[in-house]
């Protein structure tokens, strides 16, 4: 796991410095090793830069250091992320001729692009984000894994007097350190912020900044004026009945199994919930010595999952730590964790504290049961949205103006006066669920929304016209409605929360917190192999009953007391909201009362400022996440300087 930052195009040496301060922007990413490669024609100046910082996981010698160049083709490889799949792909390549120096798989990686060019792609299983210059045409190849574990961000930069130049690097932070991007805010970005609570891709924060989608190549000439994308890979159409259950259980297994291999000290992120317990189960059959398990626990007894989580790992003969997390430490690292932030995001900090926990108790790989309830059907989504799918269709013929009018109506009844703030939770939101007329992302989109559509238009009323709908790019809406459309629904359903849920937010925030550590975090659950598998199980098989995530439980915990995990659903998530109402009230209200930051944010500050009248004054209906939402987009807005 790594940190990788660029240039092609114009590479003077003011891009050779700017790509050495967007390396150095990464440490953190790679506190072992860094390393440079420029490579220019003299008369045009034309050519690349390639800056890299190196966590150590795989053989872990100087020589695997990168840049990597093949001296043969004269192909540079600059790579971060895990090649699970590297040593079958090391037979293969040696029986074409291949031979190899190091025992690493980035020396593999290399060696298949040589070897098969942009289709070797098509050949690895793992995360990786990696860039390659090739010599012999000149161009730079950048990919991006299947599910987007990995990032690459770029933007094209125009200089007077200078040739174009394409920047790109792992973190959005690294390309705002070249000094050579305007930091001005994407009114699209943070429309979809607001709703969502994190920034919808392929858009950024910072205007002119692009994320690779997933299972996405791009190859960019030499001038840097020619960028073509290519999607190589999506996420599988549904086919029941094509796979046997036992055919899923071995990909589960052999997920498991080889992202256990690593040079460095290695744990699992235990919670006590049915994901990450099948992980370690799979983990503790699959390994010959004892696996270690990790899970934080709170002083807050309500949200303090501890128990859980030791009573899984006495079962299963793991060497168990518990890290207590107590509210004085948070409140005095808080400052470190919001400044780990890439992107403004309302929910990473839990992962950054756990990641930094989990560092300093010595380990380096961590493994986690990341995407289980979105592949197997364990959120509420999977029971709510063919609910409210089947009465927003039935009560289509209604005008939208009395379906919202009714609503309003029944909020009333339910959760009493309106306040300051009307309430913003899925009674709230009722109006626009109904108003979506069975539209399924429409839908999927309003019942996760952090606000609802009034009360997030008085908060972006400075952000101006923005091509923004339920959240999205409008782009990215039309292409999500196409992809689902023919799907059965809750293979549908499946499909939204692993491209949004899982792909914008929790991945997303998962690789920046736990790089913030220098911690590489695994997710065997997403493993592509997996998904391709589980689209062809029996879908009552697959999701039935809803919210036990059965098959899961049987592939993945047998010989497990069921019991165990018979309670009611609860993710890791840590006591904001009284720490908001507490210890952090002050900080927080001071950073929304101003009026100035809020402005530069595109706020309306007035709507800022009744959002916390209301949160403060416990108004019905107003979470937590929606005050935290805005303080934390805020805070990110300061500190990088960035404004409309």
């Amino acid at each position: 796991m790594c940190g990788i930052a660029g240039a092609v195009g114009g590479v003077d040496a003011r891009v050779r410095s700017a790509v050495r301060s967007m390396s150095d922007a990464q440490a953190h990413r790679g506190p072992d090793a860094d390393g440079f490669f420029e490579n220019a024609d003299p008369g045009s100046g034309l050519g690349v830069a390639l800056g890299h910082r190196r966590l150590s996981i795989i053989d872990l010698r100087a020589a695997s250091n990168q840049p990597m160049r093949d001296p043969a083709s004269g192909c540079v490889l600059i790579f971060n992320g895990e090649i699970y799949n590297y040593r079958e792909l090391r037979a293969e390549l040696e029986g074409r001729g291949s031979r190899f120096a190091t025992e690493s798989d980035t020396e593999v990686l290399l060696q298949a692009f040589v070897q098969w060019g942009a289709e070797c792609v098509g050949r690895l299983r793992g995360m990786f984000a990696f860039a390659v210059w090739d010599p012999r045409t000149r161009r730079l190849f950048l990919a991006r894994d299947r599910v987007g574990i990995k990032p690459i961000y770029y933007a094209r930069v125009e200089r007077s007097g200078a040739a174009p130049v394409l920047l790109f690097a792992s973190e959005l932070r690294a390309l705002l350190a070249s000094e050579l991007l305007e930091r001005r805010l994407d009114p699209v970005a943070l429309s979809t912020y607001l709703w969502n609570g994190f920034v919808v891709g392929p858009q950024t924060a910072i205007r002119g900044v692009r994320l690779l989608p997933p299972g996405t190549s791009l190859t960019v000439d030499v001038d840097g004026a020619k960028a073509e994308e290519r999607r190589y890979w999506e996420l599988p159409s549904a086919r029941p009945g094509a796979t046997r259950p036992e055919e899923l259980g071995e990909a589960l297994a052999e997920a498991v199994r080889i992202r256990l291999v690593a040079d460095v000290p290695l744990g699992i992120f235990l919670s006590g919930g049915v994901d990450s317990s099948a992980v370690a189960r799979l983990a503790v059959a699959a390994s010959s010595g004892r696996v270690k398990t990790f899970t934080i626990a709170f002083e807050e007894a309500e949200f303090d999952e501890s128990e859980h989580a030791r009573r899984v790992a006495e079962t299963l003969g793991t060497e168990h730590c518990e890290i207590r997390l107590a509210e004085r430490r948070f409140r005095d690292e808080l400052p470190a964790a919001l400044a780990s932030l890439d992107q403004p995001t309302f929910d990473a900090i839990n992962t950054w504290f756990v990641s930094r926990a989990t560092r300093e108790a010595g380990v380096t790989v961590a493994l986690a049961g990341t995407g289980g309830d979105e592949l197997f059907g364990g959120y509420r989504s999977f029971a709510d949205l063919p609910r409210a799918q089947a009465w927003s269709r039935r009560l289509a013929w209604l005008p939208e103006p009395w379906l919202r009018h009714a609503a309003r109506l029944s909020v009333g009844a339910v959760l009493g006066g309106r306040g300051a703030v009307p309430p913003q939770t899925r009674w709230g939101k009722l109006g626009d669920v109904l108003a979506t007329r069975g539209d399924l992302v429409r839908l999927y989109q309003a019942s996760y929304a952090l606000f609802t559509e009034s009360f997030a238009e008085a908060l972006r009323a400075r952000l101006g016209d923005a091509d923004v709908q339920a959240g999205l790019p409008r782009s990215r809406l039309d292409e999500l409605r196409a992809r689902t459309r023919d799907e059965p629904l809750l293979h549908a359903i499946s499909m939204l929360e692993l491209t949004l849920f899982l792909g914008e937010r929790l991945l997303r925030d998962t690789d920046v917190a736990s790089m913030a550590a220098s911690l590489e975090v695994r997710v065997p659950l997403v493993d592509h192999v997996v998904i391709e598998r589980l689209a062809g199980v029996d879908l009552r098989e697959r999701f039935e009953p809803l919210g036990r995530k059965q098959l899961l439980r049987t592939l993945g915990l047998w010989g497990v007391d069921p019991r165990l995990f018979d309670r009611p659903k609860s993710g890791f998530v840590l006591p904001i909201e009284r720490w908001c109402r507490m210890s952090l009230r002050d900080e927080v209200q001071a950073t929304l009362d101003d009026r100035a930051l809020c402005a530069a944010a595109g706020l309306d500050p007035a709507a800022v400022a009744r959002l916390w009248t209301a949160f403060s004054g416990g108004a019905p209906g107003i979470y937590w996440s929606r005050v935290w939402a805005i303080f934390v987009l805020l805070r990110w807005c300061a500190a990088h300087r960035a404004s409309m």
